[in-house]
């Protein structure tokens, strides 16, 4: 594998002059800047082959050589990147990081990477490829490498329905997981909603809405009845939310409605009430008797919860007053993350350490140059703590 630095032709970013060095920049920063914009310059939808396996390729050629052996996983089509730990290092950390992003490929040339002094903008950067290279500067820094696991998955953003199973493998055994999800401001995310998704389907017995609708059975009407009820399972005192989401029906306008659909999202912060409305959801009982009700999914991810984190949490905080780095916040956020599959397993989790910026699949994304630095040596010297506390 290549030194930490890459050669040239990798580290050359494809923002053109904006990703040049100006005068008086830190070259260490600028160096993260370039491999941003290289990273960024590789379209990287969910799942998206011809984007992310040459965006891995960066990847391998910027590895310190102590990482390990790479390798490539494809699931379902889908290339993942994974440094397993050696045996010998035993209960080893895992960087977990995700190289896909929300934006369709075109996006690029619509909104391309742009520095506008620390601020930097392009598909992708904040959520999360500024996160894969401060993983990156990270790992040339820590003193044993070898004790160090990574995974790079290619399709969190669609709900890592092809990964799960190698992140939970990955996850087994280590001794950490350190999430390189962006984080809010100079917070950690310590606790994250669990999240969990149904489709109810309502069948029903389609008539001719003019000349027998009497013999009809009206999948809508049944649909209406019942998703005001499914709202209500949602507890606002504890956070949950339970949300109708998409809904249809009918075929045409003369035709009673045979068949309905509702789907539904849930988000709750602790198990017990993701258990709780999966349980009223899947013992959903129609209001008429000649109506049939399917209920289709469940819990995606438990939530992480912040006893999962609070340890790491702060291990953090004392290595960022140590080397005099910004003090390291704590955050609860509603959204999911590859972290709440290895906070299941019991594994203790931090999340939400990579980038400061803002706009999630949002089009004002954007990241602060000015924390990559910082981030990097965070992560370094929590992982080299790590390694000392086992």
């Amino acid at each position: 594998m290549a030194a930490a630095s890459g050669p040239a032709g990798h580290d050359a970013g494809g923002g053109g002059q904006d990703a040049r060095q100006g005068p008086g920049r830190d070259p260490a920063t600028e160096r993260m800047v370039q491999r941003l914009a290289a990273l960024t310059g590789h379209e990287t939808p969910s799942g998206h082959r011809p984007g992310l396996e040459p965006l891995y390729d960066l990847l391998e050629a910027w590895a310190p050589a102590g990482l390990g052996t790479p390798r490539r996983i494809v699931s379902g089509d889908v290339p993942h990147l994974y440094w397993p730990a050696p045996e010998s290092a035993g209960a080893p950390v895992l960087v977990l990081c995700h190289a896909d992003t929300v934006w369709p490929v075109g996006t690029l040339a619509e909104r391309p990477f742009r520095r506008e002094g620390d601020r930097i903008t392009g598909p992708g950067v904040f959520d999360m490829k500024a996160g894969l290279v401060i993983a990156m500067d990270a790992l040339a820094r820590v003193r044993a490498p070898a004790r160090v696991s990574m995974l790079v998955t290619g399709d969190e953003e669609a709900g890592s329905l092809t990964s799960r199973e190698l992140i939970e493998e990955a996850a087994r055994g280590c001794s950490a997981v350190l999430v390189l999800e962006p984080g809010e401001g100079d917070a950690a995310k310590t606790a994250r909603k669990g999240a969990a998704f149904y489709r109810i389907s309502f069948r029903g017995r389609a008539a001719h809405a003019g000349l027998e609708p009497e013999k009809g059975v009206n999948a809508l009407v049944e649909l209406a009845h019942q998703v005001l009820g499914v709202g209500a399972l949602a507890d606002p005192q504890l956070g949950t939310t339970v949300t109708p989401t998409v809904a249809h029906a009918g075929t045409t306008t003369n035709v009673v409605p045979g068949a309905a659909e509702l789907c539904v999202d849930v988000r709750a912060w602790s198990t017990d009430e993701l258990r709780r409305v999966d349980r009223a959801l899947t013992q959903l009982s129609p209001r008429s008797a000649d109506v049939g009700v399917t209920v289709d999914g469940g819990v995606n991810r438990y939530a992480l919860e912040e006893a999962q984190s609070a340890q790491l949490l702060a291990l953090a905080r004392s290595v960022a007053a140590a080397r005099g780095l910004p003090d390291v916040g704590s955050a609860r956020v509603g959204g999911a993350s590859d972290g709440n599959f290895t906070a299941a397993l019991g594994i203790p989790t931090l999340d939400g350490i990579g980038a400061r910026g803002d706009g999630a699949h949002a089009v004002h994304e954007w990241v602060d140059a000015g924390c990559l630095v910082p981030r990097s040596l965070l992560l370094a010297g929590l992982i080299d703590a790590l390694g000392e506390a086992r």
